[in-house]
Order: structure tokens, then sequence, then C-alpha cells
């Protein structure tokens, strides 16, 4: 048993196991203008609470139906951490939530994030909430609260966790994918702005590989360092592919490419009788994808199961609007394109014609 006589005359505090208090209120007072920046229609409250709140009927909606989702970075965040950059890996964490609520056709509302550390840095955790509240501000909805954790002896040095909740909503009958989705119908593909969020596990053995150094030029894009176009943010496609839904165009249902790639992501949204035919000499494939093929020698079906290869988002639409929605998105700010189109199903629910451009 221990001495009690080696105790603090004055006993233990939280600080002295390695809890700040302090520092966690100087962060929820330094987050405070961030999380301001992010408030729009049915959310306008201060964070500090004990939960966040959302009026539906301020946002407009008259029979909504609530979609919810949830996720991470993953090993994206090692680069972050070991770099010491945390400027955009909030972005990621709120792109893979409300990417794949814009999918089901609903509109992200609110946003919530789990940021756990062994020890709370104040400028640290400021930087990655910024990031989150960019996120949010590109998606259109609220950050409406969150949760730092300070956990010493759960996490190793300057490792840190992040999770991120969303909450969208769709009038009823207006979520996708819609039941008139159809063999013949088009497949419009939106590009990534790179890597996006998943993969890192491979990513990072590919560096080790390579030998290159973190701060040295990536050998795919000189003008950056390595781990500065590594940790490009995800890009969030909400308030194109919303307009694009409002604007009336006959998307008939959307695919996130996120782990898993073409192959997996794709026949989540399609049903059993239907496949997706895709041209992959239709795909402008971003120069990071051929370096990481060239130094981890993978071969194309691999690359197409664990990354996007370029594309991020892939939409369904009647074919008769295919080349107006093209149109749209470019205008929005997107770069799509028509990739291929859905066929009755035979075998596999994706099959690919061409070769990638890696």
């Amino acid at each position: 048993m221990s001495d009690p006589q080696n105790l603090p005359s004055n006993g233990l505090s939280y600080k002295q196991a390695g809890v700040d208090i302090d520092a966690g209120n100087a962060l929820v007072e330094a987050i405070k203008p961030a999380v301001r920046s992010t408030r729009r229609p049915g959310a306008d409250g201060e964070i500090g609470g004990f939960g966040g709140l959302f009026d539906l009927k301020a946002a407009g909606f008259i029979d909504p139906v609530l979609v919810a989702a949830n996720d991470g970075v993953g090993t994206k965040l090692k680069i972050a951490i070991d770099t010491g950059n945390h400027a955009t890996i909030g972005q990621d964490l709120v792109a893979m939530c409300v990417n794949d609520i814009i999918v089901q056709g609903a509109e992200p509302l609110f946003f919530l994030d789990y940021f756990a550390t062994g020890k709370l840095d104040v400028a640290q955790g400021t930087s990655i909430v910024n990031g989150i509240a960019e996120g949010c501000r590109l998606a259109g909805c609220a950050l409406i609260g969150g949760e730092t954790a300070e956990m010493p002896g759960m996490y190793h040095g300057n490792d840190y966790d992040l999770a991120g909740f969303a909450v969208g909503a769709a009038e009823r009958g207006t979520l996708l994918p819609r039941p008139d989705i159809a063999a013949g119908d088009v497949l419009v593909a939106l590009a990534s702005s790179g890597v996006h969020s998943n993969g890192y596990s491979l990513v990072r053995r590919i560096v080790e590989l390579s030998g290159i150094d973190w701060y040295m030029d990536a050998p795919f894009a000189p003008s950056q360092s390595l781990s500065d176009a590594l940790l490009t943010p995800t890009r969030i496609y909400v308030k194109p592919l919303l307009s694009a839904l409002k604007a009336g165009m006959a998307i008939k249902a959307l695919a996130h490419i996120t782990g898993g790639g073409f192959i997996d992501n794709i026949p989540r949204v399609l049903p059993d009788h239907l496949a997706a035919k895709i041209d992959l000499s239709g795909i402008t494939v971003p120069r990071v994808f051929g370096w990481l093929a060239r130094v981890g020698g993978i071969g194309e079906r691999e690359m197409l199961r664990t990354f996007n290869c370029g594309v991020g988002m892939l939409a369904a639409v009647a074919p008769e609007d295919a080349d107006r929605l093209v149109a749209h998105l470019n205008a929005a700010g997107e770069t799509a394109a028509i990739v291929g189109e859905l066929t009755e199903r035979t075998d596999e629910p994706v099959t690919f014609r061409g070769k990638l451009a890696l």
C-alpha cells in the first residue's frame, strides 16, 4: 500500500494527475469565434452548454426525415501529428460525415466533434477546431457542440484522435437513391482533391519505402512539401449537389468514393439488378495516385478498391439530364465529367473498361 506520507501536504489535484481543466476552458473560449462563424438558420446558440440545439422549423423544413452520419479521419491524422500541421485535418473530419449525408439527398444541418488527447495543447486544439469550422462553413452546417477529452495514459506523446457526428434532413419522399434508378442512367464523376481521407495506412507505408522526408518536395507536386500535399483536405460536395437537386435535376443516386474505392462503394447505392460500368480512360487521375502506384507496386484493381483515384463522388442521372448536370456542377466550381453508365447486372456489380492513367 502507498505511504500517505509521500503525498503532497494539501493532497493531489486533477492537474497533477494530468488533466488541466483551465486549459479546457481556455480552449472553449479560443474557439468561440470559429463556432459563431458557422451559425445558420436553425442554430444560433453558443457552445458551452450541456447540449446543442437545432430548430428544424426555423431551417425551413415541413415534414423532415433526419439523416445522421459519423466518421473519423483515419491514419491521415498521423501525418498531421508527425509534422505539427493541424490546420486542415478538421475539414477532413467534416467532409467525411457531410459527404455521406448529401449522398442520401439530405442537407447537413449541424455537426459535433470529439477530440481526445493525452495532454491538451490549446493552440493545437484551436487549430483543429478552426479547420472543423471551415469544413462546416463549406458544408453550410452549424458547429453546435463537441467534446474535448484530456486522457493522460491513453495517448502516447502528441497523439490525438478525432471523430465527427453530423445530422442532416430531407423532406419526406425526396431521399436518394430514387426508386426510378434504371439501366441506361449515366454516371457523372466529381473530381477529388487528392487522396481525401482513406488508404493512409498504405500511403504512409509507401512513404517509408520511398525514403522521402515529409518536408522534402513531393515528387508529384514539386511546389509543395510531401506532407502538405498529402494533407490536402477532402473536398466537400454538399453545396453544388444541393444546388443541383434544388434546380430539379434528375439525380437518382450518389455514391461517396471512400474506403473500398469504386468496387465497394458504388454497389451500396444500387439495387441488386443493376451494375455500374466505368470508363477508366475518362477519369483524370491526379499525379499523386500514379506516384503511389509506382512506388508501392500497386496494381490497378487494388488502386480502384483502396483509393478514389480522382473521383470523390459519383452521380447517377437520367441520360437526358447528364449534360445539364455536368454544366451545372462545373459552373459551381466542380470538375465533372461523364464516366460511365448503369446496366443490367449479370455478374459483377462494378465493371471497368479502359485503363487508369496512373
